[in-house]
């Protein structure tokens, strides 16, 4: 069984994200960049169903700047086998990295397609719904628990009831919970193995796709500082407060 994973470069979730100046979006230079962590738990679930011999070999995809190479480096040397990176410089939304996906799914044949629920940048949640739903591909969001049962795939979900099973044919798009995996560490000798692993460069134009950008970001500020909080001498003046002025009750 194949499996195609894919991954983001993304602002490392230690760093503060800044503003740009000009409000037109978060400012990257000199910033550390890192693996999106839900991607790292779908490469980690990936290997771990290879380990498991369910898994003969697993792909890793990205869509973006040739830098976004580190990242796939970063996924062959947890365990993925080759990697393929779609190459641009313009601006790719949900919708455009779905239609990417689904140029590298009918490319590439998979058996399991499995993404991170969303990315820490963006937090858009979009890209694997859109992608199954391009695919025309039974699909499984936040999964805390992925099992292979006689060929159809068992995927535990968290739901606001509780938890939910859902049982998936064949090839099937799955994206993954914080709660599925913990992400093995990297070891020098698997970074070393992976700089020999083959990465192939692809463009939107080779795989016909149009990435251009459907939606305008007017846009971006800071989230407003908080009020510095205040202490009151008794609970008679904390209902006064939170009735008149906070008005919460």
């Amino acid at each position: 069984m194949k499996v195609l994973v894919a991954v983001k470069r993304v602002v490392d979730y230690n760093v503060k994200v800044r503003v740009k100046p000009d409000h037109t979006g978060v400012d990257t230079a000199h910033v550390k960049m890192s693996m999106n962590p839900f991607d790292e738990i779908a490469v980690e679930e990936a290997v771990r169903l290879k380990e498991a011999g369910l898994v003969t070999e697993i792909v890793a995809v990205s869509c973006g700047v040739a830098l976004c190479q580190e990242t796939l480096r970063s996924a062959l040397a947890m365990g993925a086998d080759r990697a393929i990176l779609v190459e641009t410089n313009q601006e790719l939304q949900p919708l455009a990295v779905a239609k990417l996906l689904q140029a590298l799914v009918k490319k590439e044949a998979p058996q399991l397609i499995i993404l991170g629920k969303q990315a820490i940048d963006d937090d858009a949640n979009q890209t694997g719904q859109m992608l199954a739903a391009l695919c025309d591909l039974p699909q499984a969001t936040f999964a805390s628990k992925v099992t292979m049962v006689d060929g159809r795939a068992h995927v535990t979900r968290e739901i606001d009831g509780g938890l939910e099973t859902l049982s998936l044919t064949l090839p099937a798009v799955i994206t993954t919970d914080l709660r599925l995996n913990e992400p093995r560490y990297l070891t020098l000798p698997s970074i070393m193995r992976a700089k020999k692993k083959p990465l192939e460069t692809l463009s939107p134009d080779t795989l016909g796709v149009d990435i251009a950008p459907r939606l305008k970001t007017l846009k971006v500020a800071e989230p407003a500082a908080r009020p510095a909080g205040v202490k009151v001498p008794d609970v008679k003046t904390l209902v006064d407060k939170l009735k008149n002025e906070a008005k919460v009750l």
